[in-house]
């Protein structure tokens, strides 16, 4: 099994070099949604959060209002630092369960947006990192994601620099061009890394 780690800042592009990968055959762990089946309702780690962050956190229906909890992580560096010191450890032990469950995989791939920021890159064969602009990122968010400005530079500004990325990656896919362009980087990468 060769076991790559993918990453990206946010609105990279890192989705869409994923899904490339799965069509590609690679066996892919999304730390995302991971993350977020961690603190469903009734679970230890919703439990965690609300004991650390009070039931503030909750929306009506008792699952994990993912904004307000947002507007709280992401304007204070502590709660942020202690948010992540309860998920991580349960993402990292289902993203271990999940690897040992794809043995027979050739590629395994986890798409983790924290890698280089949880100090991960020496756990893979492979780190693969996908770069954009920062305008364009900040454009895909306002668009995509309706957030305002000051939210889309916030989150950015929360996350590894790119340069930070740069030097833990095996592999830097740009994608500051088409998605056609994007795609004939995965491909030949992953050409490279299965002929290997």
């Amino acid at each position: 099994m060769i076991h790559v780690g993918l990453t990206g800042g946010i609105a990279s592009g890192k989705s869409t070099v994923a899904q490339r990968l799965i069509e590609l055959g690679a066996v892919l762990i999304d730390a995302d949604a991971i993350a977020r089946a961690v603190v469903l309702p009734g679970t230890p780690g919703l439990a965690a959060i609300c004991e650390r962050f009070g039931e503030q956190v909750l929306g009506p229906d008792g699952a994990l209002d993912r904004p307000a909890l947002g507007s709280l992580v992401f304007a204070d560096p502590q709660a942020r630092e202690a948010l992540n010191a309860i998920v991580h450890p349960l993402v990292r032990a289902e993203a271990t369960r999940q690897r040992e469950a794809a043995l027979a995989a050739k590629v395994v791939v986890e798409d983790i947006p924290l890698l280089v920021e949880t100090g991960q890159a020496e756990r893979f064969d492979s780190v693969w990192v996908v770069v954009a602009p920062r305008e364009l990122r900040i454009a895909r968010m306002l668009e995509h994601r309706a957030m305002t400005r000051q939210e889309a530079e916030a989150r950015i500004d929360a996350q590894a620099s790119d340069e930070q990325r740069a030097a833990v990656a095996d592999v830097l896919l740009q994608n500051d061009g088409s998605l056609e362009s994007l795609r004939d980087q995965v491909d030949a990468n992953f050409q490279a890394l299965v002929s290997a």
